[in-house]
């Protein structure tokens, strides 16, 4: 009865089990295996579980189990090939080529054999050999034509491998991953509209053959487990859709829809994501999570392969949150990816400190210049060293005026660069060449995107000490090129406001970027719009600042009640600035009812930034008060304590320290350096002015 127990036992497991792999459920297949004994050792479980592993991409384990079939059963050459293949995806090339090579003669796999070891060339970036190994493959063999379209993409002639593709998408019908090599293609031509198209067609093919697949599940908030990563998730090319949908989307600013195309996607937990998708989501999520996005690309770095963008990006944000220490200390780890990955523009010397200027402004916030070293720098008591200090300051002017020349000559270069183009275009144009007026705007626009970085570099230098009309002259040099670039008009901006004397023509420059997106209002920097406000104001156009108060409000209003969780700053920034620009001129009573109203509700509102610029106001109102300077009523004081005690209460998790570091931040926060300890510290200050 015993026997006929387990064998009645083990028959159900393996029906269960082979139903389990024709629905493509491998992972419950190989919970069944490892739950049949001795299925490790027998030549049936070793097979399954290898092609189990395969099948979810787990490929060190697939290796593992047909490395042991290949030494119990060296006669089977099917095995050897799936041995080599498994390598291969584990990108272990070196192992991969000396199992392959055992296959080599057998004039039966001679085809399957020269195409594995044209993929490890490929892989090992030996273009030459790979393309020798692919043209010696049969003129019949469907994936000749697609083999040579990457090899062509892979040394950056895009339009022939579109070509290639294109040929191959026509010969053999629609297959998801040739409309994904043609989307790339596209979006590496700049031409996002096809691009779209393509992904488009991937996904509505993958909605209506896979519908198991959860696509679009989670940006509508409905609970699914994760779909694995199953071969037939490989097979719909989705992953690469989506990815390559939110990178166009990114690339046309619309971050939204970027973030929706990560998470429409097929489901999967996080340890499940391959390179590229966690490489996404730490960047499109990175203003949210600054320290889980750092985390991730960090782990990505360490991973082989990971996508070439990490190192770049990872150095970038690192700058771009001031964390020079770490920055240097990647470069210093990771040498040979510097020559690699880094074009020489972006590894010279030059102690860049500015992320790339082509997603983002160079400085954001005008009040930061004034700020940074009360936020950031740690006071002393004792009398510094003469002699050092002057070492110093002479270390640093020639930093300066090395850095400052070594952008000199870089931005020469670019700019020699772009006028060489331009003259190429007139030329084109004169003969009627469309097809080479298009190439070479497309060149000129990437060159672009290189100076605008360098020149907001050479411009950073002089705004860091804040000689701004050197800052507005090196702008004026560019304008023949930048005239027309957001970045380049949002920092003239910027420039001509900190001159506190031509708000009339920040506000020239200001307003179309506002109204570029003025039906999402909130979509623009919040600074951007303060910035507005306050030129506006100082400009006698109080009507127009009140209009646009008014727009922000109301779609701030809108949102909250949308996504009630969600925060927004905007408004209480503008808020925050009015009241900073009329307490800077005297008018107290005004600028700090302004402050007041800018942080309610206080459980949304109350930040260690709002608190930083709330508190320098209340600060300077105390000493203006305790030097008789000015005379406050009874009422506003009054005001001013509620004010003080509301944010006592709502405070005592916020902190008022805005570490150097992002890695800091999850630190529990002393209790002197939150904003409960800090109002009643300030509170206490006013009501011995009132009472003395």
């Amino acid at each position: 009865k015993q026997i006929v127990y387990f064998y009645n036992k083990y028959t159900l497991s393996a029906l269960h089990l082979f139903f389990q792999i024709k629905d493509n459920r491998f992972n419950e297949a190989i919970k069944i295996l490892h739950g049949i004994p001795n299925s490790s050792y027998t030549r049936a479980g070793l097979s399954l579980l290898a092609f189990c592993y395969f099948s979810i991409q787990d490929f060190t384990n697939a290796t593992s189990y047909y490395e042991q079939l290949t030494e119990i059963y060296p006669e089977n050459n099917d095995y050897k090939l799936y041995y080599a293949q498994s390598l291969y995806q584990a990108c272990l090339y070196d192992e991969s080529v000396q199992a392959s090579n055992k296959l080599a003669e057998n004039p039966e796999y001679k085809g399957q054999i020269t195409k594995l070891q044209a993929a490890i060339k490929y892989g090992q970036e030996d273009t030459l050999s790979a393309n020798s190994l692919v043209e010696a493959c049969s003129s019949d063999d469907p994936d000749k034509e697609v083999n040579l379209g990457c090899l062509l993409y892979k040394d950056g002639k895009y339009e022939e491998a579109l070509t290639k593709f294109k040929n191959a998408l026509q010969n053999q019908g629609f297959k998801p991953y040739l409309g994904y090599n043609i989307a790339l293609c596209y979006y590496r031509l700049k031409d996002y509209g096809p691009a779209l198209k393509y992904c488009a067609d991937i996904i509505e093919k993958g909605i209506r053959d896979h519908p198991e697949l959860s696509i679009g599940m989670q940006t509508e908030g409905i609970e699914v487990r994760s779909v694995g990563n199953t071969l037939t998730l490989h097979e719909t090319s989705l992953t690469e859709a989506f990815n390559l949908k939110a990178a166009i989307e990114y690339q046309l600013k619309n971050i939204d829809a970027a973030r929706e195309a990560l998470t429409d996607m097929p489901p999967r937990a996080e340890y499940e994501l391959d390179a590229v998708s966690l490489h996404n989501q730490a960047l499109m999520n990175f203003e949210q999570n600054p320290t889980e996005g750092f985390e991730k690309l960090q782990f990505l770095l360490q991973q082989n392969p990971f996508p070439p963008e990490t190192f770049a990006n990872l150095l970038l944000l690192y700058c771009r949150h001031e964390c020079y220490d770490l920055a240097a200390d990647i470069l210093a780890e990771n040498a040979h990816l510097t020559y690699k990955y880094l074009s020489p523009a972006g590894f010279e010397p030059t102690d860049r400190s500015s992320a790339d200027g082509s997603d983002c402004p160079l400085w954001h916030h005008p009040l930061d210049a004034s700020a940074r070293q009360s936020r950031y720098g740690q006071l002393s008591n004792t009398q510094p060293d003469r002699a050092l200090l002057h070492s110093h300051y002479r270390s640093l002017a020639r930093l300066r005026v090395r850095r400052t020349k070594k952008l000199d000559e870089l931005a020469s270069r670019h700019t020699e660069q772009l006028r060489k183009l331009t003259k190429q275009v007139q030329e084109y144009r004169t003969r009627g060449d469309t097809e080479m007026i298009k190439k070479t705007v497309i060149e000129y626009e990437e060159c672009l995107e290189r100076y605008i970085p360098v020149l907001m570099a050479q411009a950073k230098i002089y705004w860091d000490v804040e000689n701004y009309s050197q800052v507005e002259k090196i702008f004026r040099k560019s304008v023949e090129f930048c005239n027309d670039n957001d970045i380049w008009r949002l920092n003239v901006a910027h420039v001509l406001f900190m001159q506190e004397n031509k708000f009339k023509e920040a506000t020239g420059f200001y307003e179309p970027l506002v109204k570029k997106s003025y039906s999402e209002i909130l979509n623009v920097n919040a600074i951007v719009l303060a910035n507005l406000c306050v030129s506006y104001i100082m400009t006698s156009q109080n009507e127009e600042a009140e209009d646009l108060m008014r727009k922000i409000e109301k779609e701030e209003d809108q949102l909250s009640f949308e996504e009630p969780d969600r925060k927004y700053f905007h408004h209480c920034i503008v808020n925050l600035v009015i009241g900073t620009l009329y307490c800077s001129k005297g008018n107290y009573e005004f600028g700090i009812s302004r402050i007041m109203k800018s942080l309610e509700p206080y459980n949304k509102k109350l930040g260690t930034d709002t608190w930083f610029y709330t508190k320098r106001c209340f600060l300077s109102l105390i000493e203006n008060l305790a030097k008789h300077m000015i005379v406050l009523r009874d009422s506003i004081i009054q005001e001013c304590v509620q004010f003080l005690e509301s944010c006592e209460m709502n405070g005592k998790k916020v902190r008022t320290v805005a570490y150097s570091t992002v890695l800091e931040e999850n630190d529990a926060p002393d209790g002197k350096e939150t904003v409960t300890y800090e109002a009643r510290k300030i509170k206490c200050l006013l009501l011995k002015l009132q009472n003395y």
